[in-house]
């Protein structure tokens, strides 16, 4: 091999780029395994990292030590984790007053919508730091439950819950409002919350929202997106919300029951609370329910817009086998989605191509097949929870991006992956 050393210019980009989110990573490679503070720069001038010595304070803050004890730093992953076992620990032993949070818990976890509801709820519970409140949250149903027993969300404590009440009982399970109307009841006649924090959103919460507001007799704020303090209001915060089609804004003083947009709030990130376990001493009645839940309507997964999909196959210039991608959409009821290059070349319709320059997605699970991940398609999905990659080059952007990378043929590790879903779906017709 050469012995001429070769430089990479983008890496020598990131490395000035303090703000770039690969900045960690690669002063991580330059120092083998750490974050130096020293390196040879492209014209051989030696670069200074002061941000390098230091190490996560309390409050998830990078501090100095000008000791040196601590020079060298840590490797990127090894500090990202030392960010979140360092956050600041709160235990309220005997708050003054609880704000309770009925969070949608779409899959059985928190959504971003319900995080930054929880964000609200913790600055109504913080605001008085001599009689501190709790966030009390109600969480419903079975599914949330792993098969091992355990909630399949894990991290009511980060998202800033200090009291968590979860009524799985199967009357609670799909569509029923009236069922879980009767437990916030007993809520409200057991722990008489100030606030009743609901997300208005169309997966249950803005429907479960104005239900109790009836049933409490409040006129509920409904599209809440900003609060603030005010003296003169009752409860001492006014809230502002969207009306008239989101055309314009409504104030008024924050009623008891409040029903919040997504980024109402920003979401805990200083501190981990206890998410203790509660329970209710009295018994919830039994609801006659006089609704019936005859299950989700099943929808073609083609005919759903990508922006409000929740799980989306996605295509670029490494398909080969078309008519194989498009069989594993319908097998994996997954909507279809493509790249610029793939859309371009006529693969797919103009409707399908996410990124930047087509459409911006949310989905819960994004599988990109063959993606290389140019910076405008990673832009475009920035905000989906999971990112799944399967390419055959390892050091592509989409590799890296990706929360679960498979290197290989795609066609083959999607042959693969469908005969595992085949396989455990006849499982569960022979188990049935």
């Amino acid at each position: 091999m050469s012995e001429i050393v070769r430089r990479d210019p983008r890496r020598e980009w990131i490395a000035r780029n303090r703000l770039h989110p690969e900045h960690a990573s690669v002063l991580a490679e330059i120092g083998g395994g750490t974050a130096v503070s020293e390196w040879l720069g492209p014209h051989g001038v030696i670069r200074k990292n002061p941000r390098a010595i230091g190490f996560i304070g309390p409050n998830g803050i990078k501090r100095i030590d000008r000791s040196g004890a601590q020079q060298g730093g840590q490797a990127a992953g090894a500090a990202r984790q030392a960010a979140q076992d360092s956050r600041r620990k709160v235990n309220i032993e005997a708050p003054a007053f609880l704000v309770a949070v009925v969070p949608d818990m779409t899959g059985g976890r928190l959504s971003g919508h319900d995080k930054d509801l929880l964000g609200l709820a913790r600055r109504l519970a913080d605001a008085d730091p001599e009689r501190p409140g709790a966030v009390l949250a109600v969480v419903f149903g079975e599914h949330n439950r792993e098969r091992g027993g355990e909630l399949k969300e894990q991290s009511f404590g980060e998202a800033g819950i200090d009291r968590l009440l979860h009524l799985d009982d199967d009357a609670y399970a799909g569509f029923a409002p009236e069922a879980r109307l009767a437990a916030l009841a007993a809520v409200e006649r057991e722990l008489a919350p100030r606030h009743w924090l609901l997300p208005d959103s169309p997966l249950g919460g803005a429907d479960l929202g104005r239900r109790l507001a009836m049933r409490l007799g409040e006129r509920p704020a409904t599209g809440v997106w900003q609060i603030e303090a005010d003296s003169e209001a009752p409860q001492g915060w006014c809230c502002t919300a969207r009306g008239a089609a989101e055309s314009l804004d409504i104030q008024r003083p924050l009623p008891r029951v409040a029903l919040a947009l997504a980024e109402c709030a920003e979401p805990v990130d200083e501190t981990r609370h206890a998410a203790a376990p509660l329970s209710l001493t009295e018994t919830i009645p039994s609801a006659f329910s006089r609704i019936e839940d005859l299950g989700q309507v099943a929808v073609d997964p083609a005919g759903v817009a990508l922006a409000e999909a929740e799980f989306i196959l996605s295509a670029g210039n490494g398909v080969k086998d078309w008519e194989g991608f498009h069989h594993a959409a319908r097998v994996l009821g997954a909507t279809e989605g493509a790249s610029r290059v793939a859309v371009d070349d006529g693969f797919m319709a103009r409707d399908r191509q996410v990124g930047a320059t087509g459409t911006w997605v949310t989905a819960r699970v994004y599988l990109a097949v063959g993606i290389s991940g140019a910076i405008q398609h990673l832009q475009g999905i920035q905000s989906c929870d999971k990112v799944v990659a399967i390419n055959l080059d390892p050091g592509c952007d989409m590799i890296k991006r990706a929360d679960l990378a498979v290197i290989g043929d795609s066609a083959e590790i999607l042959a693969a992956l469908l005969a595992k879903v085949e396989q455990q779906r006849g499982g569960q017709r022979d188990a049935a």
